[in-house]
């Protein structure tokens, strides 16, 4: 499917998302214009377009090699894009380093959540953005945002945040690893398949974890493999195949056999329910 073949039906009149509000029409907190990228002779992204709007979760899906993971680090500034736009609340932006990324608002939690299992909640959330006072670290400061935080989000089952992270349930350990990403100012959060290797109840808590940052006015991007837990949380679905977009739908308008579909052939033949899908947008 080329480019121009993409499903798309992001932002018209008269869409609705998955709690019946209408989607957002206006400009978008973060776009992708034609962007691609290659290693080699391998072209990971191909011209993908796409727009991601604040309070609104917008699922990123797609098989193993589709261009996920790359496309989440190209906006994370860990792979330059090689062409094409990044768009910032409607300006071009370089992101050229995790740096530039911090500093617009983007902040990325990855699979991995890089937490250091030796250290607190505190120390984890404040790990190189430490605050002082005079040549001492402002101790009590930083306890105060790290307990603030995470009640703002409303994560109740961390006794201390003086813990080690070593001691947290994987739950937990995602609740702190988003309470460090919306601690500074940010704007986007990306989830990098937040939802691994967690129990039933850890996932219905990052899962609604997930929606209480929307709810706050975050744009998400939520990367997943599990489409139980994209269509509980997304109100966007995108789909990736072979590097390219082919499609971007609201999440009411699609049945998990349509994204099974669009992720396994790059296209589907069942009907989309609204009437303003455009092909070829």
């Amino acid at each position: 499917m080329s480019d121009s073949d993409a499903i798309d039906a992001v932002g018209e009149d008269g869409d609705t998302d998955r709690r019946g509000r209408p989607v957002p029409t206006g400009v978008p907190l973060l776009e992708l214009r034609k962007l691609s990228k290659h290693f080699g002779a391998v072209e990971a992204l191909t011209e993908v377009d796409l727009q991601v709007h604040a309070g609104v979760v917008t699922a990123l899906v797609g098989d193993n090699g589709a261009g996920k993971s790359v496309t989440l680090k190209t906006i994370a500034g860990i792979h330059p894009p090689d062409g094409g736009l990044i768009l910032w609340e409607g300006r071009p932006v370089h992101i050229r380093a995790p740096k530039d990324a911090a500093s617009l608002g983007i902040e990325t939690v990855y699979q991995d959540l890089a937490l250091c299992n030796n250290l607190d909640i505190v120390q984890n959330m404040f790990l190189g953005r430490e605050r002082s006072r005079g040549i001492f670290m402002d101790e009590d400061s930083m306890e105060t945002a790290a307990v603030e935080t995470l009640k703002s989000l409303r994560t109740t089952t961390v006794k201390s945040v003086r813990q080690t992270v070593a001691s947290l349930s994987g739950g937990q350990r995602q609740a702190v690893a988003v309470a460090k990403a919306v601690m500074w100012n940010s704007k986007l959060v990306i989830m990098d398949e937040p939802t691994a290797a967690l129990g039933v109840a850890q996932t219905a808590m990052v899962l609604a974890m997930t929606r209480r940052l929307a709810e706050r006015g975050l744009a998400v991007i939520f990367v997943s493999h599990n489409f139980n837990d994209v269509f509980e949380v997304a109100d966007q679905i995108a789909v990736l195949y072979l590097g390219r977009l082919v499609a971007s739908i609201p999440a009411a308008h699609l049945d998990r056999q349509m994204v099974v579909d669009l992720v396994t052939t790059g296209t589907t033949t069942r009907a989309i329910a609204t009437s303003t899908n455009q092909i070829g947008a």
